[in-house]
């Protein structure tokens, strides 16, 4: 093994080489050090504004549900890793991937039947594209190849998921001429309890009508549009777009892979509305945060379709597809998921975060507060100064990942009230010097 790298060393090089997400090269902010995690808290390899550890307030990207370092994942990869960590899934086939598969089926709504392991939450939305382009290829209507989703979404950063993200303001509105150019509907009136706009109902079944002999689907986040905005919207209009989608025979992909395994208070956000999209993808909190691994679900109409067709195979094939060591986790994961009472933590955490960001409407310069499930949101009227707000989240021991105007939270399920209490007063400092 080599000699450990001082953190000055580190930083040296990781500015010198690393290119870190959404960021310059080099970089304009120096990242925090952090040489190991545990439960809920990241161990820095030296103090940051006099705090050794913060409280992940972030869960890792919304993927680390259970905290870091937890046996039984632990374990799940140690037994794994004395198996076999890899092996191509062309042509062969092995444990984890197909109890992964059959879990998914089993957990998931209803009639999703079919499952396409991918390596990340983007790529799941690309094999999702592609199946409802090649559905219709396959049906002998080609010319049903756009998609349609509203306003301020987001669904990954790779080609087609970066088409039907926010085109105006969003992460990636600089490839708005070369992207494939999608049918965009208005954004989602806010307000998850609110009473549904029946104008705004109307301008979906509308927009879906009219555009439904090019649409090959609708694809939408359910309930919590996540890196969009962080906005929540109301289950009512997740029933119209199914009802209008099967009016106008287009397909309808739910994109749960930030909201999927219990974050909004529902297994799975489409359980809000009590309806099941054709297509879902999922992601992030698969794993548990231990390795990176996606998954596209579908109906067996959506299968059978495409394999009817003149070219009778999803030709999609990552070279890590079905990786066991990844699936292994991911099927420990959801079962520890499963066997605890996730819907009391993640009411337990609401109902922490409801009393610990009541006081935050009243700072100057805050526009909204709000709260739904495990995820804490303020909102302000102006544009995040990241160094400030970082700095003022790390001095109370929490770390944070604030963007555009928005400071939030989706802490790990297992986080501890005090801990929770203690992210909503770095998240209150963090909204006041930001």
């Amino acid at each position: 093994m080599p000699d450990p790298l001082s953190p000055a060393e580190l930083r040296s090089l990781d500015r010198a080489h690393v290119w870190h997400p959404y960021g310059p090269m080099p970089g304009r902010q120096e990242p925090l050090v952090v040489e190991s995690a545990s439960g809920v808290r990241l161990r820095l390899a030296e103090p940051a504004y006099g705090q050794r550890e913060l409280v992940d307030g972030m869960s890792s990207w919304w993927s680390a549900v259970h905290g870091y370092n937890h046996p039984v994942l632990n374990e799940a990869a140690r037994g794994q890793l004395d198996r076999m960590s890899h092996v191509m899934f062309g042509g062969l086939t092995h444990e984890p991937a197909v109890r992964l598969a059959a879990r998914l089926v089993e957990i998931t709504p209803a009639p999703l039947r079919h499952v396409f392991l991918a390596d990340s939450g983007s790529v799941s939305v690309e094999v999702a594209v592609k199946m409802c382009l090649q559905y219709w290829r396959s049906a002998g209507r080609p010319g049903k190849h756009r998609l349609l989703t509203w306003r301020g979404g987001y669904h990954g950063d790779t080609w087609q998921p970066m088409s039907v993200c926010d085109p105006e303001g969003g992460m990636h509105e600089l490839w708005s001429g070369a992207l494939p150019r999608q049918v965009f509907a208005d954004a989602p009136p806010d307000g998850f309890d609110a009473e549904p706009d029946e104008a705004y109902a109307r301008h979906l079944r509308t927009l879906i009508a009219d555009h439904s002999h090019e649409l090959a689907a609708v694809i939408v986040e359910p309930v919590v549009q996540g890196a969009g905005g962080m906005r929540f919207h109301s289950p009512a209009y997740l029933r119209v777009l199914r009802e209008a989608c099967d009016a106008n025979d287009v397909l309808l992909v739910f994109d749960e892979i930030a909201t999927g395994f219990g974050r909004t208070g529902k297994l799975f956000a489409a359980q809000h509305a009590g309806v099941s999209p054709d297509v879902m993808c999922v992601g992030k909190a698969l794993t548990g945060g231990y390795l990176t691994l996606a998954a596209t679900l579908c109906t067996s109409r959506v299968a059978e379709g495409i394999s009817r067709g003149e070219v009778p195979v999803l030709a999609h094939g990552p070279t890590f597809m079905g990786n066991p060591l990844a699936s292994a986790v991911a099927c420990a994961s959801v079962d520890l998921l499963l066997e605890r009472d996730w819907e009391a933590e993640v009411k337990r955490i609401g109902a922490g975060l409801e009393q610990g960001l009541a006081g935050a409407a009243a700072l100057p310069g805050v526009r909204d507060v709000r709260v739904l499930g495990a995820i804490g949101v303020v909102q302000l009227d102006h544009e995040v100064d990241m160094e400030a707000a970082t700095r003022a989240a790390v001095s109370e021991g929490v770390w944070l990942r604030p963007f555009r105007d928005l400071v939030y939270t989706m802490p790990p399920y297992v986080t501890g009230d005090d801990d929770v209490a203690r992210i909503c007063r770095a998240v209150c400092a963090a909204a006041e010097r930001g």
